[in-house]
């Protein structure tokens, strides 16, 4: 098999929903392409497959368009920015050249105080004013002519071409009838250089407002981005040094102070501190970090000093691999995106055949001064017709959906996955590590007779810690926790299936199931009534006997998570049914279901008959699968969206449509309300969207003038083009506003 990669690429020179069509097309054509997704919102590319980032360049540049290979997230995030700046600046100025020009004109005409082309010194005049029009076109409105030109020669048709071709025609039918009136009759001898002028600094305008607001919906990625310090204080040779970021390296030991940011991801070695992980969970709450615990790169240490050995650095680090998460799913698109880029394909073709069929309308029907009838109403319909709305419409909201999500902790891996969670009907939940804890620990001790409940752990724990059984381990844990000191153990034995067993300062013990006690005749009626309430609660009873009696019972329990019942709560009032699907025994699950108000329990599946489960719920619904472990993969991969405990498994987590990077099914709660704000946002947008055009074609093409007699003026075609698009991404950036429901726990 051949290897397959992810290129990303920067594209410029798009103008438009219909390059989109173009530039996919483009590099899908390149041999060893896999996938190619264009984000009209950000300008940027993401091909896959066994293939260069300078063949899909050059296949780029050949389609008309300019593209480079985006490398450094971190630089090219503040390249793009300054650049944008500068963009932004340069649209401003040629939208106040021609508005400057063309606004003291149109004023003029207003008030009637233009001379007439055939009045004294009235062709003078217009021959000046188309003088000095032309520069100002050719400046201001420069981009778009050697855009169209550029999509003429690829056979191509875009925004460009529709601006030029109508803005174009007003200046040289108005300079054709200055130059030679008696082309035209006398009553169609008006001209339009204002006009032309006025639309391209309104259309300029929209397009630098719009770039603003447009660079505020990648404002997730660049938080996360500045997340990363740009220098790490490491020891070498026994000393301090600030080195650059990009130098650290792999095994290195480095200093953090309070206040500052980890630079990379790493085990303390010495020290400890309290980490604020809210960019990566979400939880404002800092964390208590010891020798041996791991620290990620850009949280934030607010209390104590600590080594650390740099175990990932570079884009290995959690936080590089967010950034990157984000980014690709930003670039992905929905069914409903994929639908209107079919759409946006052929919009531009079929207006221009409009604007043909409207120019031979008015040119056979259309009442004198038929010349300037069809002008006006041709240029109109080319003007009003850019389907820049249509284009920004699905990717901008998914740029700040996906952002939104993950500000909360919900890395969303795909557009599919935002679009299908709010279809849900049903939500699957694995039980270990995702309603509970996942860490089976003591969470109760029964002791008989005069035992008291430390001596009994002490005992227990000291029997246990030369094993490595889960269950030890939560003993020792407790044990160590309650600073108990352990006995020496003498003759320790495990018998299979049952317990341990040996002598601890002096005494025999037994610790285990009933049938371990039962084999060495030890009565067990005194906490009979305990073990009964024990496994009601889905708890382990561990029987612990000293010298052949009972004296405690130690009830060992992978505890339900603080919030697992408020989050399942949440779900259920939302409309989903909510499933727990575990290998576990019966018993168990049902004690911990009833615990979390769970009432539909699968248990004892085995995990390979986990995803066969899961097609089964999905012939009445659409599911989701909530797990953490790899044997929750086949069923992540299966459901309709697959949601991985980001602290699970990384197989799980591939196999995951949305990673939870809180350990929290509070997540998926949130990822639903985002994916039902989001696809609502896309679905104002494409309504704005295609009424505009659909309703603003047939006006600008004269429809209503044989009723009322009303034609579109041009120039208000283009400022409503611009607002549009400008409507489109303000209403996209409402989406940075929104919050998940509060929760109450």
């Amino acid at each position: 098999m051949k290897k397959q990669h992810t290129i990303q690429l920067s594209i410029g020179g798009m103008s438009c929903a219909g390059c989109v069509s173009v530039v996919e097309q483009a590099l899908q054509k390149v041999a060893g392409v896999a996938t190619a997704a264009v984000n009209f919102a950000e300008h940027t590319a993401e091909v896959t497959g066994d293939v260069t980032a300078d063949a899909l360049v050059q296949a780029v540049v050949d389609a008309g368009y300019e593209a480079a290979e985006l490398r450094d997230p971190a630089k090219e995030a503040q390249a793009r920015a300054a650049a944008e700046a500068a963009e932004y600046r340069g649209l401003m100025r040629r939208a106040a050249l021609a508005g400057g020009i063309g606004a003291p004109l149109m004023l003029m005409d207003w008030a009637g105080a233009m001379p007439m082309l055939g009045s004294s010194g009235g062709r003078l005049f217009w021959l000046v004013i188309g003088a000095i029009s032309l520069p100002v076109m050719i400046y201001s409105g420069g981009r778009f002519f050697r855009g169209a030109w550029k999509a003429f020669k690829n056979h191509n048709a875009n925004m460009d071409t529709l601006i030029a071709l109508g803005t174009g025609s007003a200046w040289l039918f108005s300079m054709a009838i200055t130059v030679l009136p008696t082309l035209v009759p006398e009553q169609a001898r008006h001209v339009y250089f204002e006009a032309a002028v006025i639309i391209i600094a309104l259309i300029n305008l929209g397009s630098a407002l719009e770039l603003r607001a447009r660079g505020k919906t990648s404002a997730a990625i660049q938080r996360l981005i500045g997340l990363q310090p740009r220098t790490a204080r490491v020891v070498r040779n026994g000393e301090e040094v600030d080195i650059a970021i990009e130098q650290v390296g792999l095994n290195e030991t480095l200093r953090v102070r309070p206040g500052e940011k980890i630079a990379v991801d790493g085990v303390i070695i010495d020290g400890g501190a309290n980490i604020d992980e809210s960019m990566l969970s979400g939880e404002p709450l800092p964390v208590s970090k010891q020798v041996g615990d791991e620290v990620s790169a850009g949280t934030l240490n607010t209390t104590g000093t600590f080594l650390f050995r740099a175990t990932r650095i570079g884009k290995d680090t959690v936080l590089a691999q967010i950034i990157d998460m984000v980014r690709q799913a930003q670039n992905t698109k929905p069914e409903i995106g994929r639908l209107v880029d079919k759409v946006a394909a052929v919009f531009v073709p079929v207006v221009m055949i409009i604007a043909v069929l409207t120019f031979m309308v008015w040119l056979n029907f259309g009442p004198e001064p038929k010349a300037a009838y069809v002008l006006l109403t041709t240029m109109t319909v080319l003007i009003i017709a850019c389907p820049c709305a249509l284009g920004l419409a699905t990717p901008i909201s998914i740029m700040v959906g996906v952002g939104k999500a993950a500000e909360y902790g919900v890395l969303i891996r795909n557009g599919d996955a935002l679009q299908q969670a709010r279809r849900l009907t049903t939500v699957v939940l694995d039980k270990t590590g995702t309603v509970t804890e996942g860490r089976p620990r003591l969470v109760a001790i029964e002791t008989a007779g005069t035992w008291q409940a430390d001596e009994a752990l002490r005992l227990a724990a000291s029997l246990e810690q030369g094993s490595e059984h889960p269950l030890a381990a939560a003993l020792l844990a407790e044990a160590k926790a309650c600073g108990l000191g352990l006995g020496e153990v003498q003759g320790f034995a495990a018998v299979s299936g049952h317990g341990v067993s040996g002598q601890v300062d002096g005494r025999r013990l037994l610790l285990g199931n009933q049938r371990l006690l039962a084999q060495h005749g030890v009565e067990l009626a005194a906490l009979a009534e305990s073990q009964a309430n024990m496994s009601a609660r889905g708890e382990t009873a561990v029987h612990l006997a000293v010298d052949g009696q009972l004296v405690a019972l130690l009830a060992i329990a992978d505890a339900i998570k603080a919030d697992s019942k408020a989050a399942i709560q949440r779900l259920q009032r939302a409309g989903l049914e909510v499933v727990m699907l575990t290998g576990d025994n019966a018993r168990s699950a049902q004690a911990v279901a009833a615990q979390v108000g769970i009432d539909h329990v699968l248990a004892e599946v085995l995990p390979g008959d986990k995803a066969a489960k899961v097609r089964e719920l999905q012939l009445r619904g659409v599911v989701a699968m909530v797990g953490d472990g790899i044997n929750d993969a086949p069923a992540l991969a299966q459901a309709d969206v697959g949601f991985a405990i980001g602290s699970g498994t990384d197989v799980a987590i591939e196999s995951a449509d949305v990673v939870l990077l809180r350990d929290s099914l509070h997540g998926v709660a949130d990822a639903i309300e985002i994916s039902a704000a989001t696809v609502r946002n896309i679905k104002q947008n494409l309504f704005g969207a295609f009424v505009y055009n659909t309703l603003g074609i047939p006006v600008a093409a004269g429809i209503l003038f044989p009723l009322t007699g009303m034609l579109l003026n041009p120039m208000i075609a283009g400022a409503a083009m611009a607002a549009s698009s400008l409507t489109v991404v303000s209403n996209a950036n409402r989406l940075r506003l929104f919050k998940p429901s509060k929760v109450s726990l």
